[in-house]
């Protein structure tokens, strides 16, 4: 018995996945409690962990290594008693027993150059080094470390509405990010013997608590990203004294690690609608000539954020501006070294401003003093108040399309990250679609409102069609576990955003969407939201049932394909035979003449009649729509039945056509339908996708108007993601498809390098 119920408990989800698309979601939600209700709102139980950060922490440039001390202090503010803490040792990753490197699936043919086969070889001592775990007295406490986790055993059980405050020191290697990657590290620059360090996941980290899933200690295997609490952080970050640093919160020292010149420009950076200079590119070739051997300690201070993250280097420029939001304002600030430029003094600040202020319109005020965007080579990652973000220039400051509108969609990628996940706190270890999707479709809300028709890669629904009619075999549903996704850029980033568009610009509408949008920002800001509550959220603010969405989009790999497969065409009779006989006629000579009929004509030399005339009598010139006396009588008969409107309506010359269409791809979708009729005029009529309810597969469907009908499109505007489009049209049109050569020996000269040589 036990066994069958566990049986049925595992295949009901995937049972639920293959029913109709508009069963709703009950069977796969989890059910509403007091922590998380019905409408997908936090609920009346709601709670949360808090975890506090003092830490002190030197960056020894000299040796590329952090060494560091913390104290965290733990709030348990859930209603269970808690026997041990679970802690992220994220850099344990690239410790050389990491299952990260141990679960890469490998062949020979990965090792066919001399760099690929070194890459193999290359090792790094990597990974937390960790020096103690005490009390804040000093005594030491149990724990034990399996791989990126460490857990703390406790005393005694820490209960509902306790702290405790313990230490933990560390040091570790910083990698090489142009050697091994990584989402923080430090890139050298060979040429002046510099470093520029972007450090992040580089303190022990507390756990998430909550109740979903009580303690989310699911190991690091370097995709899935962060589950984090909140808490209040004080940093204490000791570098070269000659060094610029640039972190979460706010510099709580500026008169002891800024010159009266810095000082003077970061006042006056504070009211300026257009950034100001803080450090300038002279001042900073000047610093990076040389090496300070004294050092300096930044202290910041940031409140109710989830994480820390810095960067420090003797290389940066930095500039600033005020962004107001809400009635408050925000320091938009950037670091960057002489080989961003000119791009980043041109746009980064710029660009983190105008993503602030958007991100705040459609979501929630920006509720942070600062915002930062810091330049490094191959990346783009985010965390609490700053980012670290790609987009360099060729060496002679000339620069690609592709790098400039690259730059500036990372920066607001990454800028937007603040409001996804890190203040709406979602699980990215988890669900990466959750941050990553929602915020690529604000990017490109983002990207549009910078510069009319801005070339985002992701947002409108036919840039997906591609990747949606791929291979199944290589393709994930949106609802699977971020370190299992295939196509991880597609399935977490484009199809959610993509799916979010359709949503407000087709299905729900902008007003509707953009309030129920908005709602669930509202809702869980400085929460934990799980996909549950974005569902519910959703449909509760907008009175639009999604359960349909929701299943075909995220949780299946099905596909938009719709098809007109015919279209039949009818016209009232008026009952009138003066009318509808010639009418009749007149359709008859307009339609094809019948093979047989043709070859008849043509071969038959006499038939028997024409050989024998007494076979021919009063029928033999019978046509059918000959109109006689008999037929004026019956309409007359006709005219007493009915009404002066139906009269009325008979002679209205309406036209019928019955339209049959068919869903080959599996995911419903409204039926949006451009006609356009004889005199070239258009009417386009929306047909919600709850007409797929009963009869997924096919429908039909009638339309009337007052005149001939000369073609329809389906999809006229591409809004849908309808991955075949050659099925779209009736009568059928032809759809180009693009054939272009493989062209060798392309130049290597960008576009501004030729105008520059052109001009020369």
């Amino acid at each position: 018995m036990y066994k069958k119920s566990l049986l049925v408990a595992l295949l009901l989800p995937l049972l639920a996945v293959g029913q109709n698309k508009f069963a709703q979601l009950e069977q796969l939600l989890p059910t509403p409690n007091e922590y998380r209700n019905a409408a997908g709102a936090p609920g009346h139980n709601y709670y949360q962990q808090q975890a506090d950060y003092k830490i002190n922490v030197e960056l020894i440039d000299e040796e590329q290594k952090i060494i560091g001390e913390e104290t965290i202090t733990y709030t348990n503010n859930s209603p269970d008693n808690l026997e041990y803490l679970w802690i992220q040792l994220d850099q344990n990753m690239r410790a050389s027993d990491s299952d990260t490197h141990l679960i890469e699936v490998e062949r020979m043919e990965d090792f066919k150059s001399i760099e690929s086969i070194k890459s193999k070889l290359f090792e790094f001592d990597g990974g937390f080094k960790i020096e103690g775990v005490t009390t804040t007295s000093g005594r030491g406490m149990k724990y034990y470390i399996n791989k990126t986790m460490l857990r703390i055993d406790l005393d005694t059980p820490l209960t509902e509405g306790s702290s405790i405050s313990f230490k933990i020191k560390w040091w570790y290697n910083i990698n090489d990010r142009m050697k091994i990657g990584g989402r923080s590290g430090y890139e050298y620059f060979a040429e002046n013997d510099n470093y520029l360090y972007t450090i992040a996941q580089w303190f022990p980290r507390m756990c998430v608590y909550n109740d979903v899933e009580g303690w989310q200690n699911k190991q690091f295997l370097g995709r899935g990203e962060f589950a984090l609490p909140f808490g209040d952080y004080e940093v204490a970050i000791t570098v070269p004294s000659d060094h610029i640093v640039g972190a979460t919160g706010e510099l709580a020292n500026e008169s002891k690690v800024l010159t009266a010149a810095q000082r003077e420009r970061l006042a006056k950076a504070r009211t300026s609608d257009t950034p100001v200079i803080i450090v300038t590119q002279d001042e900073a070739e000047e610093i990076e000539k040389k090496k300070a051997t004294d050092k300096k300690t930044w202290v910041f201070k940031a409140e109710n954020v989830r994480d820390f993250a810095f960067a420090s280097s003797r290389k940066f420029i930095w500039d600033a501006m005020n962004q107001p939001v809400g009635g408050k304002d925000v320091l938009c600030m950037s670091y960057y070294p002489k080989e961003g430029n000119p791009l980043w003094e041109q746009y980064s600040t710029k660009v983190v401003a105008h993503t602030i202020k958007t991100y705040s319109k459609y979501t929630i005020d920006y509720p942070y003093p600062v915002a930062i965007s810091v330049h490094a080579a191959s990346i783009g990652m985010e965390y609490p108040m700053i980012c670290f973000n790609f987009g360099r220039p060729e060496k002679d400051g000339t620069y690609t399309a592709r790098t400039k509108y690259g730059m500036i969609g990372v920066i607001i990628h990454e800028v937007g990250h603040n409001f996804f996940p890190m203040i709406v706190n979602s699980d990215e270890r988890q669900w990466t679609w959750m941050d990553e999707g929602l915020n690529t479709f604000m990017q490109y809300l983002t990207e549009q409102e910078f510069e009319r028709n801005y070339p985002s890669r992701r947002g409108p629904a036919h840039l997906m069609t591609n990747y949606m009619r791929g291979n199944k075999d290589n393709i994930s549903p949106i609802m699977t576990n971020s370190e299992s996704i295939w196509q991880f850029g597609n399935n977490a980033y484009g199809k959610p955003a993509t799916g979010l568009n359709i949503l407000r610009e087709t299905i729900m509408g902008r007003e509707l969407f953009d309030h129920a949008f908005k709602t669930y920002s509202e809702r869980w800001k400085f929460k934990h939201p799980t996909p549950a509550d974005f569902f519910r959220t959703m449909e509760d603010a907008s009175a639009v049932d999604l359960d349909w969405f929701w299943r075909a989009w995220f949780y299946t790999t099905d596909h938009v394909d719709i098809s007109i497969d015919g279209v039949k065409w009818y016209e009232l009779n008026t009952g009138n035979a003066t009318v509808d006989l010639p009418r009749a006629k007149e359709l008859e000579n307009e339609a094809a003449t019948p093979i047989g009929e043709v070859r008849n004509n043509e071969l038959i030399k006499e038939t028997y009649n024409e050989k024998d005339p007494s076979l021919n009598d009063f029928y033999t010139t019978y046509d059918k729509n000959d109109v006689d006396g008999l037929h004026a009588k019956e309409y007359d008969k006709l005219k007493q039945r009915l009404s002066d409107e139906d009269i009325a309506l008979l002679n209205s010359g309406k036209q019928f056509y019955e339209m049959k269409f068919s869903n080959k791809g599996g995911i419903p979708m409204p039926l949006i339908l451009e006609f356009t009729f004889e005199d070239n005029s258009k009417e386009t009529i929306k047909i919600p996708a709850e007409i797929w309810r009963k009869h997924e597969n096919e429908v039909t469907k009638v339309f009337i108007f007052d005149q001939k009908v000369r073609s329809v499109q389906l999809d006229p505007n591409l809004e849908t993601a309808d991955t075949d489009v050659s099925n779209n049209a009736w009568p059928h049109a032809k759809v180009p498809t693009q054939f272009e050569l493989f062209r060798k020996g392309y130049s290597r000269e960008n576009p501004m390098q030729r105008a520059n040589r052109a001009g020369e």
